[in-house]
């Protein structure tokens, strides 16, 4: 194991959590291996790896879901072998956790929700004392820096908010003698970039106060931001612990692969900008529709192009339309695929049958059927080719469900395993799978590393190209900057519903394209944009 540690790091008080030797089975399968977690007081902690290394087995031993097959846990004080340690003795020693799933009840107030957690105050005949309650809420929210009222619905709260009232609700017996263990499950997976920055920001300050975090996130450029420490696994073993100082991206990523490739990060190749006479696939001119207020864009063969812009600005919608869900108020769309020219008129099947794939941003609600197959799911759009006068053809089925596992690099034992048990990067390369078997001639893509580990990202990120490199025209929209800039031959900034600028080649950077999106009068479209800032 890696470990470095900073000269200062040594001067540090006693690990508040310490995990030694974890080892835990699922029948054949060692999920963890020895594994070991160390973490200093009042820092924020990174427990970073690619898919299956063993993090969520190892938060879901200290939440007590699995008991540890062998190894020790410590936390501040008290310690316990891993066959005696469980959720209550984890709890009453001071950890508190905050998933990925919130577990918060929308329609209840913020205040309800806090007292599902800790009771309700009660007075004679036991009465719920409501203005107790929220007068406790009130000053626990102004305590953690939270803008809002107790009796607010938490479904009226932006995303960043409700993470926040979770991480508050999670901490609200937190004594000025006991400093609680913070575990954070992948808190930015389902939030746009703006409202991730909310969050971190107020983890921040949070550690800065003194208090520990533990933090298990697949976003490399989040946690290099926020945090202090670093803990690495892979196949279940730690193989880097690096303390008290700043690792780069790559070393980071060289650490979870187990080498320091030269295309660990961004993906393998370089975009290779299509020649300006290749065909144009996708032209829109002067649409408006929902928050588009006359957008203008051309795509060609072969090219990737980017859609930044803050929330409301119109990526989604531009997507959706073009793909035929939204009906525009005025303007054209026309698509050149294999069916010829589409106008603006028809919907989703028309688009389809011209060549026009949308892999949406809610994978799990819009693009995926979880409790299927993962046969299931890609054999969906293409049912066509296996139906046989005296039913399917299950055996070609299944031999096209197998090719495309492999060509795409899906991670699974087999094609007939529930898409539901798959880790997010590998749902969304068989959505991508499922979509790309048909050849789109135009494929949009909205958010689409959203919740991926930084390797599956990689894979995403070619497997785009090579769809491009042989003549598929992309559309990406996405709140990532560095996605953008990484995967885009160039991006256009939507502002106010329209195309404000637009970023190629030494402008493509993150700097430029946040200067664009947070400018109130963006530049316009293919204007320099000067220096980064």
């Amino acid at each position: 194991m890696t470990q470095t540690t900073d000269p200062v790091a040594n001067a540090s008080t006693d690990a508040v959590l310490r995990v030694a030797g974890l080892t835990k089975r699922f029948g054949a399968t060692l999920a963890l291996d020895r594994a070991e977690l160390e973490l200093r007081p009042g820092t924020v902690h990174a427990l970073v790896g690619g898919n299956g290394c063993g993090k969520s087995t190892t938060i879901k031993v200290l939440a007590g879901v699995h008991r540890a097959d062998a190894g020790r846990i410590e936390v501040a004080d008290q310690g316990w072998e891993a066959g005696h340690y469980d959720a209550k003795a984890g709890r009453a020693a001071g950890l508190r956790f905050v998933h990925q799933d919130l577990g918060l009840f929308p329609e209840l107030s913020i205040a309800e929700n806090f007292a599902l957690d800790a009771g309700y105050p009660t007075g004679p005949g036991r009465r719920v004392r409501w203005g107790a309650l929220q007068r406790r809420v009130a000053q626990l929210l102004a305590a953690y820096e939270i803008d809002a009222d107790p009796r607010t619905p938490v479904a009226a709260l932006r995303p960043a908010q409700r993470t926040l009232v979770a991480i508050c609700r999670a901490l609200q017996d937190s004594e000025a003698d006991r400093q609680l263990v913070l575990v954070l499950d992948e808190p930015t997976a389902t939030l746009p970039q703006h409202e991730s920055a909310v969050l971190l920001d107020a983890v921040r300050r949070r550690a800065d106060l003194g208090q520990t975090v533990l933090m298990v996130s697949h976003r490399m450029p989040e946690v290099l931001a926020v945090c202090d420490d670093f803990t690495v696994f892979r196949d279940g073993r730690t193989v880097a612990a690096l303390v008290g100082r700043r690792p780069t991206e790559r070393e980071l990523v060289g650490h979870m692969t187990g080498t320091a490739p030269a295309d660990a990060v961004d993906g393998g190749t370089t975009p290779a900008v299509p020649a300006h006479d290749a065909d144009v696939v996708l032209a829109v001119h002067g649409l408006h529709g929902g928050p588009l207020r006359g957008v203008d864009l051309e795509v060609r063969r072969g090219e990737v192009v980017g859609v930044a812009g803050l929330v409301g600005s119109g990526r989604s919608s531009l997507l959706r339309t073009v793909f035929g869900e939204h009906a525009p108020g005025a303007g054209t769309v026309t698509v050149r695929g294999s069916g010829g020219a589409v106008a603006a008129v028809g919907g989703v099947r028309a688009r389809m049958d011209a060549g026009v794939a949308l892999v949406p941003e809610d994978r799990a609600g819009e693009a995926a059927f979880p409790e299927l197959t993962i046969r299931d799911n890609l054999s969906a759009p293409v049912l066509r080719r296996y139906r046989r006068l005296r039913g399917m053809d299950r055996r070609r089925e299944r031999a096209d469900a197998a090719a495309l596992v492999a060509r795409y690099g899906v991670r699974t034992p087999s094609a007939d395993a529930p898409l539901a048990s798959l880790s997010g990067g590998n749902q969304q390369k068989v959505v991508l799978a499922r979509w790309l078997q048909r050849d789109p001639a135009l494929l949009l893509l909205d958010e689409p590393t959203q919740g991926v580990d930084v390797m599956s990202r990689a894979d995403i990120y070619r497997t785009v190209r090579e769809a491009a490199a042989g003549g598929c025209a992309v559309l990406v929209a996405s709140s990532d900057l560095l996605e953008l800039s990484t995967l885009c031959d160039r991006v256009l900034v939507l502002q106010d519903g329209r195309v404000a600028a637009e970023a190629t080649g030494a402008q493509l950077t993150p700097d430029s394209l946040t200067a664009l999106t947070q400018s109130s009068a963006g530049a316009p479209a293919g204007e320099p944009l000067g220096a980064p800032r």
